[in-house]
């Protein structure tokens, strides 16, 4: 999750010429009131608190919001929170009033953080935040993540709800982190078939991947018919990633965006997880070029980083020509077949009536707001905690 590939990844954009192809914004900061909408008051008074310098006051409270060696506390942490989450609730508000039909936020797709705890390196649901905006002028918002570790922060958020479904596609069992996203988990209450889990096993390659994919988001479209998608594109599911076990190829896993956006749905696309940075770089450069309908060549463009993608400084991540796909032809018909059949479940897509449409979150041209000051707490973080609850529930 380091920095350097959101680097890498931006040098290789401008290397392409791919910004002349797309309007560009800086990210205005997430204030606390918005990451309010779902996390919970006393949470976002910690985030904003706690320094490497006093962390050593808080050892109650880290363990509370489960801090630890996954979730560690760094410099500027606040800070970098409000940057990746206000982006993507700036590229929600974009779709919300057609400014756009894409969006894309590759700091963004943190998908593993809880109301009130961090997860894998996940301390604020960005994701979560920019649904919720999408809720507000759209009956229905699509959640798609083809991370290699599956979704659950965002599959908690909407569990009983059947204003979103969530489908994620992710390496499951062997102890798999976050050990989330079994196939009977399928949502309660109203959510009930509102939420699609596809665990899938070592080794999954293009084929197998797709085999199931197409089919799968091809009926969630005609049965769930969403006004809004957002895709996290995780590139821990490409190939030779450090922390990951997939086998897909650039190609496959750009397919996959491709696919989607061939429904002509607004949609905002995020990053993820990628531990092989140099292939982060490549995978999210190539879809962007997909989502902006340009072709690129295979030959990078000369950057800082070039000597990163030595020695053959190709744009193409391959798949493993000798690892074997652990998935069965009989293990990948039996899952197709039971998620079809959950689909059936749903005779028609879920309606909504809006009754009173909460305020758009603010859409600045500029970042004309005050940081929230140093060790800001106490009765200021007190008077969001009315915001902190996840406001999407059928009325």
């Amino acid at each position: 999750m380091k920095p350097h590939r959101l680097t890498m990844t931006h040098q290789l954009v401008l290397g392409y010429d791919l910004q002349k192809h797309m309007d560009v914004f800086r990210a205005v900061k997430a204030q606390p009131t918005q990451l309010g909408q779902f996390h919970s008051a006393d949470y976002i008074d910690f985030l904003a608190r706690v320094t490497p310098d006093n962390m050593g006051d808080y050892s109650a409270a880290m363990g509370k919001h489960n801090f630890n060696e996954d979730c560690p506390v760094f410099d500027g942490l606040f800070e970098y929170c409000r940057l990746y989450a206000g982006a993507s609730i700036q590229g929600a508000v974009r779709l919300n009033h057609g400014l756009c039909d894409t969006a894309i936020n590759w700091s963004g797709g943190l998908h593993h953080a809880k109301k009130g705890e961090a997860s894998g390196f996940c301390y604020v649901n960005d994701l979560v935040l920019a649904i919720l905006e999408l809720l507000k002028y759209h009956a229905r918002v699509l959640y798609l993540d083809i991370d290699i570790h599956h979704g659950d922060g965002v599959e908690e958020a909407f569990y009983l709800t059947d204003r979103v479904m969530t489908v994620s596609f992710h390496k499951y069992g062997d102890f798999f982190f976050p050990g989330t996203g079994a196939l009977i988990d399928i949502g309660e209450q109203r959510g009930r078939y509102y939420t699609l889990n596809v665990p899938l096993k070592d080794g999954t390659d293009d084929k197998t991947f797709h085999s199931l994919f197409k089919p799968i988001m091809a009926k969630v479209m005609e049965v769930f018919q969403p006004g809004a998608i957002v895709m996290q594109c995780g590139a821990d599911s490409l190939a030779n990633d450090r922390l990951g076990c997939f086998n897909l190829s650039m190609k496959g896993h750009g397919e996959a965006v491709s696919f989607m956006k061939s429904f002509n749905v607004p949609m905002l696309v995020t990053g993820g997880g990628g531990y092989t940075k140099h292939n982060v770089a490549r995978c999210w450069t190539y879809e962007t070029a997909l989502l902006v309908d340009q072709k690129v060549s295979e030959e990078l463009p000369e950057t800082h980083y070039h000597e990163y993608f030595a020695p053959d400084y190709s744009l193409n991540v391959a798949a493993h020509k000798i690892m074997d796909d652990h998935n069965k032809k009989d293990y990948v018909e039996k899952m197709k077949t039971e998620v079809l059949e959950n689909l059936r479940h749903l005779a028609c897509a879920p309606g909504v009536q809006f009754n009173e449409v909460p305020p758009d979150s603010m859409l600045p041209d500029y970042e004309d707001v005050p940081d929230v000051p140093e060790g800001v707490g106490g009765g200021y973080m007190e008077r969001i905690g009315r915001y902190a609850h996840c406001c999407c529930s059928t009325p």
